[in-house]
């Protein structure tokens, strides 16, 4: 096609892009795609969550074999590394041949290239123009590095890490959020020895303090070092290992020898370079600013996913994002999003979940705060699935739900029942009257819901 128009062209095919081109035709949109690399998907599904969501589970399966005893079975593991990465492909295979089938049976045209936005809305790719009526900037993020530091062999960030072809006896990873925190659970998990390190004040940073704690204690349990507070002054590839010094606050410097460093300091917007700017796009900080309704500084220009200006760089922030533009654009009212009423997970061991407000945050924006902690532990199915954890519920005093924060076993799965409580404002007292299956890890929310509001059943 040597020229196209089109009622939406959307520019990267990750999951705040394709969510926004198969909402658009379901709603009678022309729509195309345009994608620079020959799969389609994106960061989430190519080079992020899928992949390493995969390793996690490969981990999982040695973490159950090596406690094997604590349930009565003999049984040992040993890592076959190539044959973990490849069921790791099999999966992202699968995921992507089925996205493929999902945008061509609903009849959207996938142009593979390097696209350029230009003034009308269009879109340049290879000498070749795409006019739209709407034009949706999905083209994601990267892996930032720290400052001078190159990716090599020893350096790398969580795209080499999820296709290096050996298994590192020893890691250390630099920053503690959720990517840094799943590795450190892939590496130890197969018997690496790990060192996290974060400059912030604790790990898991952006959760709340109580759950930081309990990550912590659970972390050095599990055998990994994770220092806090901490500044990098160097990372150095010697060749045959890697060396990475670090100091704290009033202390000597201290340099930690390992196989492999990992740089896991968050994302950068990827919007170089693509005719952002002469086209009339206001960045900030090389982030895509937007309005609330994921408007950009030009006409006609939406943007969403991780390139866009806002709170959240989550998978499904952007697939709700991506079908909110779309109802947009075809013309329905769609109200502004909550960010803080989508779920935030981390899949580590143990897994860390939350939703709304932290206890700092309520306090912050004047609520008048009540809280209760629950103990996995007292819990009949923790105990058989030999994990512990924390419940904390924020409430408003005499007033709903404020913030549901998690950590434990499969607490990414239990999130989205403290969603919907959160997003519909539920008061502790409406929930503690809906009763939870016995025994299963659910009744976590449940207790703590019971002891908010006033009547606990397992706890004092």
């Amino acid at each position: 096609m040597a020229e196209g128009t089109y009622d939406v062209v959307v520019l990267g095919s990750g999951t705040g892009g394709y969510a926004c081109a198969l909402r658009a035709a379901e709603l009678g949109k022309r729509v195309a795609v345009i994608e620079r690399d020959d799969r389609l998907g994106g960061t989430c599904l190519l080079r992020g969550c899928i992949p390493s969501k995969a390793l996690l589970e490969s981990a999982a399966v040695m973490d159950r074999i090596n406690r094997s005893e604590e349930w009565g079975i003999r049984a040992s593991g040993e890592v076959d590394w190539p044959k973990v990465l490849e069921a790791e492909r099999h999966i992202v295979e699968k995921k992507v041949a089925g996205l493929t089938g999902l945008i061509k049976a609903r009849k959207i045209d996938v142009v593979h290239g390097t696209g350029k936005l230009a003034a009308g809305p269009a879109v340049e790719i290879d000498g070749r123009t795409l006019r739209a009526a709407d034009v949706v900037l999905a083209t994601g993020s990267y892996p930032r590095l720290l400052p001078d530091l190159e990716v090599t062999d020893r350096i790398i960030t969580s795209d080499q890490a999820l296709v290096r072809e050996e298994l590192p006896a020893s890691v250390v990873i630099i920053g503690a959020g959720a990517i840094g925190l799943e590795f450190a659970t892939v590496y130890a998990s197969f018997g690496a020895k790990v060192t996290v390190l974060e400059a912030l004040p604790r790990i898991a940073p952006l959760e709340d303090e109580d759950l930081s704690r309990e990550a912590a204690r659970a972390f050095k349990k599990k055998g990994i070092e994770a220092f806090a507070g901490v500044k990098v002054t160097g990372v150095k590839d010697a060749g045959d290992h890697v060396e990475v010094t670090h100091e704290a606050e009033g202390k000597k410097s201290e340099t930690i020898t390992a196989d492999v460093c990992l740089v896991a300091v968050g994302r950068g917007p990827n919007s170089r370079g693509v005719g952002y700017e002469e086209s009339g796009i206001e960045l900030d900080r090389g982030y895509v600013k937007v309005d609330g309704q994921l408007q950009t500084t030009a006409a006609h220009v939406w943007a969403v996913g991780d390139v866009a200006a806002t709170p959240l760089q989550l998978a499904h922030s952007s697939f709700l994002e991506g079908m909110a533009v779309a109802e947009r654009i075809a013309g329905q009212e769609v109200p502004e999003i909550d960010y803080a009423g989508i779920p935030r997970v981390t899949f580590s061991s143990p897994e860390i979940s939350s939703v709304g407000l932290t206890e700092a945050q309520a306090k912050e924006r004047g609520h008048e705060v009540v809280t209760t902690k629950f103990n996995f532990q007292v819990l009949a199915k923790a105990n058989i699935v030999g994990e512990g954890g924390l419940v904390k519920v924020v409430a408003e005093k005499d007033g709903p739900v404020l913030g549901v924060h998690m950590v434990g076993p499969h607490v990414t799965e239990l999130i989205a029942e403290a969603t919907l409580m959160y997003n519909w404002e539920a008061w502790p007292a409406d929930v503690a009257r809906l009763i939870h299956p016995h025994p299963t890890l659910s009744e976590g929310i449940g207790e703590a819901f019971l002891s908010l509001a006033g009547k606990p059943l397992h706890t004092m």
